[in-house]
Order: C-alpha cells, then sequence, then structure tokens
C-alpha cells in the first residue's frame, strides 16, 4: 500500500508472515498514540516523547507481548491473507498477453451465443458449424489450448478475487480493533507509564474535570455511610423527626435533596435566617398545598388583580376558542351528513318500527303480569328472587369496582359493535344480487377498469402508514398521489355504467351509515366523562386561597320612600388564621396527604433546611421549639439539618437536664468529614483520571469537607491552566501558599483589632512582611520565604518579645497562637508535597505512626477545635515523613521580601 511506512525485515521474519501485517501494526500504533489518555501524557517530560514510544513499541520483545492476547484474530486474519495472495499469484501466473487467434476465438463464441439466444433452431444449426471447426482447431492446436484454459482461469479467479480480498479487509480490521483494545493499547499505557519515570502521578493528568465545575449538578452526587444510616434509619420509622447534623459543608444539604428525590411526596424549604414560626409556618402551607397540586396534575389558582369579568374572559378564552374552530366544522359537516342519510335511517325505520313497536309492547305486558302476579302472591318462588335481589342490590352500595365494571362493560360493548358495523357493511355485498350482478357485467364488460380499482383500493390501504412512496427510484408524496386515484376512480365511475350502477345501488348509502356508527363507536372507547375533583385537591385550592388572599364580602339595603331614603351596609372580611389554628389545618392536611401516600407504599417528607443559619445554638433550639407542634405527623418523616452543637444537645439529653431536642428530635444522623476513601470517590467522580497525590493534596486543605474539596478540586484545576504547571511539586507549591496568603489576610484583620503598643507590635511587621513574600510566589527555591515561614510556625512571644510580650492580650496571643499554627500546617504541607519523590516518601512515611496521609485532613480539621491540640498532632506528622524539625536558635525577623516577580519565572497572569 503506498503511503504507508514498511515495517523491517526482523519484524517481517519473526512475527509477522505478510508485510501488510506489519503495516497494520504500525497503523494501530498510530491509532493508539492518538488517543486522548496516551496522547495528553506525552511531551509532559523530556523521555515521554511519541518517537520513544513508537521505537520502544517496536522492540521485538514489546511486539510480541503486544500480539500475544491477539494470536487468533492475527491467525483467521493470516489464513485469509494466504487465501487472497495464492489467488492473487495464480492469477498473474496464467495472466499473458492474448494471442490474435484467441481474440478471434472469443468473438467467434460470443456471437454464437448471441445467436443461439434470439435466432430460430434452422439459423443456429448453420451458425453453429463455424463454433464447432473452430473447437476442433483449438483440439488439435495445443498453443490455442493453453491460452484459452489460461484465459478461462484467469477470469474465473478475477471474478472470485474480490470476495476473498473483501474477506482479508474484515479481518484485518478485526485484529486491528482486537490489538487496540487488549494488545498494543494497554502496553502502549504501560510503555508511556515507564518512559514518565518514577513518581509519574504527580503529573496533573485528569481526563475531565466537569463535575468539578457543577458543585450542585445531583448526577456527581454519591452515597457515603451518612446517607446509608439516614436510609436504614427511615426504614425503621414510620414517620418521625430526623435531625442531620454535621459541620458546614459537609453535605446536609445534598442529603435531605437526595432523600427527597426518593420520597413519594417531598418538600423541602429552607429555615428562616431571622425566624417567625407564624411565617415560617405560613411558606410551609403554601408549600405543601402547591407542591400537591402540581403533582396531581392540577393547575395553581391565580391570585392577579384582575377584574371579574376579565378574570373570568381569561379563563374561559381558550375554551372558547376550540369551542368556536369545532362548531364552525362540526355544523356543516353533521348537516351534511344528516342529509345524506336521512332517506336511508328514515327507510329502515319505517321497515323495522312496527315489529319493535309490538315487541316492546309484549315485553312490557309480560314484566307487569309478572310484577302483578308477585304482588298478589300468586308466584311465590319469583318473590323469593325478588327479595334476594333486592338485598344483594343493597350490599353492593360500597363495592369500590362499579367503576371499573362499568368502564370494562363501556369499552366491550362499543369495541365489539363498532367491529361488527364495520365489517357488516362490506359482507353485506356478497348477499345483495344487484351488487354482485354489476360486478359479474364490470368483469364481462371493463376488465381494464375494474383491475385499475384493484390498484387504487391496493394503495389506499395496504401503502397507508407511509408519508412517501419510492416508485422507480422516484420518491412520492403521498396526498398528491391519493388525489391523483381518486380522480381517476371519479372518472372511470361515471363512463363505466355497471360501475355507475353498483356504486348507486340503494343499499350503500345504508352501508355508509354502518360504517359511520361503527366508527364513532370505536372513537367513543377513548371518551372519558369530566371527573369529580379530588377532595384533597379541593382542600389544598381553599387553602390557598384562604392563606393568600383577604376575601371581603358586602351588602347593602335601601328602605323607604322616594322621600325618606335610609341605606343600610354590611361588610364581611376573612380573618387570617392565627398560629394555633395554622398549625391544627397544616396538620389535618398533612395528615390525609401522608395517609393516602402511605396506603400505596409511598414515602412523605418534610426537609427543613439550613436551620444552622439561625446563628447560635440557642436560637436555632428555640426555633426547634417553636415549631415542634408540627412535628409528629404520622406517616410523616421530618428531616432538619442543624449544627453541630445542636446535635450535641441531643446526644447529651439528660445530662444534666432535657432541653427542646428531647422532646422534638426522635432520632440524629452525624454527618463526619469524608474519610480519604471516601474523598477520593467524589473527586473520581466529578474529576475521572485525577491521579491520587491530588486527591490527597485536596483532602488534606480540605479537612475532609466535601464542598471545600470540590472547591480544592477547581482550585487545583484553575491553578495549572493560570501557571501551565502540570508536576505537584510546583502545583501544590502555589496552591498551598495562594491559600496561605488568603488565611492570613483574614487573620491580619483580626489582629488589626486588637490593642497594640511600639514594643509589641513587631509581630503585625513579621506578618507584613511574609505576606510581602507570599505576593510574588516562584517555583525557584527560595530561602528566604522558608525562613519566614519558620519564623511565623514557630513563634514564641515570649522568646521575640522578650519583657513586651507581657502587653499582649489574651485575644491577640490567641489570634497568634492560631495563625502560627495555621503556618506550621501550611508549611508541613509544602515539605509533603512540595518536595520531589513523594511516592517513595509516602510509603516510607506509611510506616510509621501517625504517617498516613488521612491525618493531614484530620490535623485541618483539629485547627477548628484548638491550635495547641492541632499543633501536637501536626507535629507528629512531620515526624513521621521525617520533615527536618528548626535547629538552634529560631529565626528572630523575617527577612524583607523580594519588591518584584522572578525574572526566570514572572508571575502568572491572573
Amino acid at each position: 500500500m503506498p503511503g504507508r511506512r514498511r515495517a523491517a525485515p526482523w519484524q517481517v521474519a519473526d512475527h509477522f508472515a505478510y508485510g501488510r501485517e506489519a503495516t497494520a501494526y504500525d497503523a494501530v500504533l498510530d491509532a493508539c498514540l492518538a488517543e486522548r489518555g496516551i496522547a495528553r501524557r506525552l511531551g509532559m517530560r523530556p523521555q515521554a516523547t511519541a518517537e520513544n514510544v513508537r521505537a520502544t513499541m517496536l522492540t521485538e520483545a514489546n511486539v510480541g507481548r503486544a500480539l500475544e492476547p491477539c494470536r487468533a484474530h492475527q491467525e483467521r486474519f493470516r489464513a485469509a491473507l494466504r487465501r487472497y495472495e495464492s489467488i492473487r499469484t495464480r492469477i498473474d501466473y496464467l495472466h499473458d498477453p492474448v494471442a490474435p487467434e484467441t481474440v478471434f476465438l472469443s468473438l467467434l463464441s460470443l456471437g454464437f451465443l448471441l445467436v443461439l439466444a434470439v435466432a430460430p433452431w434452422t439459423v443456429v444449426a448453420v451458425v453453429a458449424i463455424p463454433p464447432v471447426v473452430a473447437g476442433f482447431a483449438v483440439r488439435l492446436n495445443p498453443v490455442w489450448r493453453m491460452h484459452v484454459r489460461h484465459n478461462a482461469g484467469e477470469l474465473a479467479l478475477t471474478s472470485i478475487r474480490p470476495v476473498y480480498e473483501a474477506l482479508a479487509d474484515s479481518r484485518e480490521r478485526a485484529w486491528r480493533r482486537e490489538l487496540q483494545a487488549n494488545g498494543a493499547g494497554p502496553l502502549m499505557g504501560r510503555v508511556v507509564e515507564a518512559l514518565l519515570g518514577e513518581d509519574r502521578d504527580s503529573l496533573l493528568l485528569p481526563d475531565s474535570y466537569e463535575g468539578l465545575r457543577s458543585p450542585r449538578n445531583r448526577q456527581y452526587v454519591i452515597g457515603n455511610e451518612a446517607s446509608q444510616r439516614l436510609s436504614r434509619k427511615m426504614a425503621q420509622l414510620e414517620g418521625g423527626t430526623i435531625a442531620v447534623s454535621g459541620p458546614r459543608g459537609a453535605g446536609k444539604s445534598t442529603l435531605l435533596e437526595s432523600c427527597a428525590e426518593e420520597a413519594d411526596f417531598a418538600v423541602v424549604v429552607q429555615a428562616p435566617a431571622t425566624y417567625s414560626p407564624h411565617e415560617f409556618l405560613l411558606s410551609l402551607y403554601i408549600e405543601v398545598c402547591e407542591r400537591y397540586l402540581t403533582e396531581q396534575g392540577h393547575d395553581l389558582p391565580e391570585f392577579a388583580r384582575l377584574t371579574i369579568l376579565r378574570r373570568i374572559a381569561r379563563q374561559f378564552a381558550p375554551t372558547a376558542r376550540r369551542l368556536a374552530r369545532w362548531l364552525v366544522f362540526a355544523l356543516p359537516a353533521g348537516a351534511l351528513v344528516v342529509l345524506g342519510l336521512a332517506a336511508a335511517t328514515r327507510s329502515v325505520g319505517l321497515r323495522y318500527e312496527d315489529g319493535a313497536r309490538h315487541r316492546a309492547q309484549d315485553l312490557w305486558a309480560d314484566l307487569t303480569d309478572t310484577a302483578q302476579g308477585v304482588w298478589g302472591g300468586e308466584r311465590v318462588g319469583t318473590a323469593l328472587a325478588v327479595t334476594v335481589a333486592g338485598v344483594l342490590l343493597w350490599q353492593l352500595r360500597r363495592w369500590q369496582g362499579w367503576g371499573a365494571l362499568f368502564g370494562t362493560l363501556r369499552l366491550l360493548a362499543t369495541t365489539v359493535g363498532g367491529i361488527l358495523l364495520i365489517l357488516a357493511a362490506p359482507a353485506s355485498l356478497f348477499f345483495d344480487t344487484g351488487v354482485r350482478h354489476g360486478a359479474r357485467e364490470m368483469l364481462d364488460g371493463a376488465p381494464l377498469a375494474t383491475l385499475y380499482l384493484a390498484l387504487v383500493v391496493f394503495l389506499l390501504v395496504g401503502l397507508e402508514g407511509r408519508s412517501r412512496w419510492t416508485v422507480g427510484g422516484v420518491s412520492l408524496a403521498r396526498r398528491p398521489v391519493y388525489g391523483f386515484l381518486l380522480v381517476g376512480a371519479l372518472v372511470l365511475l361515471y363512463r363505466t355504467p355497471p360501475m355507475y350502477a353498483m356504486v348507486t345501488d340503494t343499499g350503500n348509502t345504508l352501508r355508509v351509515a354502518c360504517v359511520l356508527l361503527g366508527l364513532l363507536l370505536l372513537k367513543a372507547r377513548t371518551w372519558t366523562f369530566p371527573q369529580p375533583e379530588p377532595p384533597l385537591v379541593t382542600q389544598c385550592r381553599n387553602q390557598l386561597y384562604r392563606l393568600q388572599t383577604v376575601q371581603t364580602s358586602s351588602s347593602a339595603v335601601t328602605t323607604g320612600s322616594p322621600a325618606l331614603v335610609s341605606a343600610h351596609t354590611t361588610s364581611l372580611s376573612t380573618v387570617p388564621p392565627n398560629f394555633p389554628t395554622l398549625v391544627s389545618d397544616f396538620r389535618e392536611l398533612l395528615t390525609s396527604i401522608a395517609r393516602e401516600r402511605f396506603a400505596r407504599k409511598g414515602r412523605v417528607v418534610i426537609a427543613i433546611d439550613e436551620v444552622d443559619r439561625l446563628g447560635s445554638d440557642t436560637q436555632a433550639l428555640a426555633f426547634l421549639g417553636e415549631i415542634k407542634a408540627i412535628l409528629g405527623v404520622p406517616h410523616v418523616h421530618y428531616l432538619i439539618s442543624v449544627a453541630e452543637d445542636v446535635g450535641a444537645s441531643f446526644i447529651r439529653r439528660g445530662l444534666p437536664h432535657r432541653g427542646v431536642t428531647d422532646s422534638s428530635l426522635d432520632d440524629i444522623v452525624h454527618v463526619q468529614p469524608c474519610t480519604l476513601k471516601e474523598s477520593k470517590g467524589i473527586l473520581e467522580r466529578r474529576a475521572p483520571g485525577l491521579s491520587e497525590p491530588y486527591s490527597l493534596l485536596a483532602h488534606a486543605l480540605s479537612g475532609g469537607i466535601p464542598r471545600d474539596l470540590i472547591r480544592y478540586g477547581l482550585r487545583i484545576m484553575e491553578i495549572e491552566d493560570k501557571t501551565r504547571f502540570f508536576e505537584l511539586t510546583d502545583i501544590s507549591r502555589q496552591m498551598i501558599l495562594e491559600e496561605l496568603a488568603e488565611t492570613l489576610a483574614g487573620f491580619r484583620v483580626l489582629l488589626a483589632k486588637q490593642e497594640w503598643t511600639s514594643e509589641t507590635s513587631a509581630v503585625l511587621l513579621s506578618f507584613r512582611n511574609l505576606m510581602g513574600h507570599l505576593r510574588h510566589v516562584c517555583p525557584c527555591p527560595d530561602g528566604n520565604l522558608h525562613r519566614a515561614l519558620h519564623h511565623i510556625a514557630f513563634y514564641d512571644p515570649d522568646q521575640h518579645l522578650g519583657n513586651a510580650a507581657g502587653g499582649l492580650s489574651d485575644r491577640a496571643r490567641s489570634l497568634l497562637q492560631e495563625a502560627s499554627t495555621y503556618v506550621l500546617f501550611s508549611l508541613t504541607l509544602l515539605d509533603v508535597f512540595g518536595a520531589p519523590d513523594f511516592a517513595r516518601r509516602r510509603a516510607a512515611a506509611a510506616l510509621r505512626a501517625d504517617g498516613d496521609p488521612d491525618i493531614l485532613a484530620q490535623a485541618r480539621h483539629e485547627l477548628e477545635v484548638s491550635p495547641y491540640s492541632a499543633r501536637s498532632l501536626i507535629m507528629a506528622i512531620r515526624t513521621a515523613w521525617r520533615v527536618p524539625h528548626p535547629s538552634g536558635q529560631i529565626v528572630t525577623a523575617v527577612p524583607s521580601p523580594r519588591t518584584a516577580p522572578c525574572s526566570l519565572h514572572p508571575q502568572p497572569a491572573s
């Protein structure tokens, strides 16, 4: 094949029987190199290039490894290729220049075949003499005989050659797919990993990070231990109040929304920041009513500022338009149908009127005689049967299956009646003597017209479902063809007397009436009668009017003579329900909804989110105490998200005294920060292909809080896009120092609110200088920045300020300790993730106590509890990771920062 690289001789000799196999293998290498998973890794490190990968894949050992899983497909391809090559070689052998005598014999044989196909036998006998003579000549001449045999063999092999070629192509495609999927593809992935060198997981190469860009997208949510515990608790309780407790960002809202999605009826509301129990219950009441109306398929009532006439017009305008359009077509169509069928139906009525009347009179006489006999006591058995029938009828008054029974009978009657009426019309043609006589005359006198009509019927009935017809490769629209065929049928109708007599038969009008009546009965199967509005829907609608409108009624009475007129006017206005009434009505409505759903094995969930927004635990507990009256509805699960301190109050119930949570909550589910395994699962779902070191970095910075975990994962991608860094050492350094700069800015604001003296303000200068170092972060080794971080991380006011340290307030000391511990935590992350050879150091740390990477997240979470306990844990982590501690005298002052970005690595654009 021109344009394709040829394989080396050793490849053909050792692993490939044909050059086409080597070419196919080379094409598979090209396809594997173009795959996104491999292409995005090429060029990340100097030795991982496409040329090096190809050279490695072309070594004898790797070719054997790549081909081994696909030997069966290769053997099938090779067998097909062998047969194809054999046929091609045989054709090349048989092919030779055509001799003149061979051309003459071939033309002579072709002429004989043409004459044989079109001429009489006498001509054939005369013309057959030259071919017979030529055949004897070929038989006697060996050269001619060889040419004829070679040309015939070449012609036969050439005719079957495309079949073997297509088979070889098909086997080649199958082998290449198998080779790419299970042979060369996986092997090339391992080759690329090997060329990337050690610590290759330190490269940032995610497949996608769309999930990180959509934090609230439900399709990326995965289950965790908290969701499983909540599901078990809800399955054990038919109803009750369950609190979901945990730190902010731990996924409480997501957990509530997941439970609401799985419920049969659910309402999710947000607790107000400044709560008012009456207004909260009012909004919850309205939300429940609107949700129920929406789920039942009913429109919500509109409370627009419109006059009564405009409101009525707006409500009934669509119905009026539809009715007007229906009448425009229904009245003329009905008048035409009635006019055309009136005579036939009237004749049928006159024919059977007397017989039907006499039959009805006889039936009525029999019924009256039977009733008189029962009343007179002459028919005792019938009287007993009538009595039993009356008792049974009374017992069936509460049977719930009447509607289904009547619906089934109506469906059966309309279906059977419609089909019988439609079939009766054409069936009656076989019993009509006039129609049979006309059909015989039409077959005898107008066979072509009969054939045309049969063709029209076939096209109209057999091809009804097609929108377009294709005739001879030409696509035709259906409706124009319909019109053309019907016009032709009408012309034949008036120009063919037997056909005209058949169409104008007196019974055809009655047959048309039967068909229309049958179609009407079949159409009646889908008719639905207006159903009364369910009581719960009416109740919800009424409550919405009651809760969202103020209704006023007034009346006026005028009395007296024209000379003396007296007017009396009364006005009545509804009073909004007070809180106790609102609670009672809400519980009654919710109980009815829950009872309905529970009967259908459904679940009702009322989720109240963001209770921890209320501020302190005292306000949250007060809110629970106010809304406690609506809790405890049978078969209703209340899910309430609360802060950790409210959950701790429930856990401590009775110690030392009982609080509002004891009587408000039935159980509680604590949402803990994610473990390292759960964090990896979240990031893998949202950013497939994100390597483990970056998951560990995001987990450590977030402390296992899912909201922060997603934020830090997106921050990693942002830094990669901004700086074009791909190595863990560069990305982690940039990310940790940027996060540290933002946090220290917040601490500096808090420190500015404290009282400082000229002796104690030196600490502010240290923080200022450190933030100056963080303003121009550079991947180059910076000893000054490292010394500045050590100065703040191991800051001791007594050592650095001396006697002036006593002038610091307790709040200032606490803030300094918190800031110092956080800087120590950031410095530890830099030493762990910012140093080369992360994989080896992690494996070594895992063998020591406190060397688990999950402890880094625990230290981050411990910073929110106490800086002293966090510092102790961080020092243990540094020991486990063999991070050197400062020895000797600590730097007494932060070095001055640079005033401009590094010239070798300018500051990346934001």
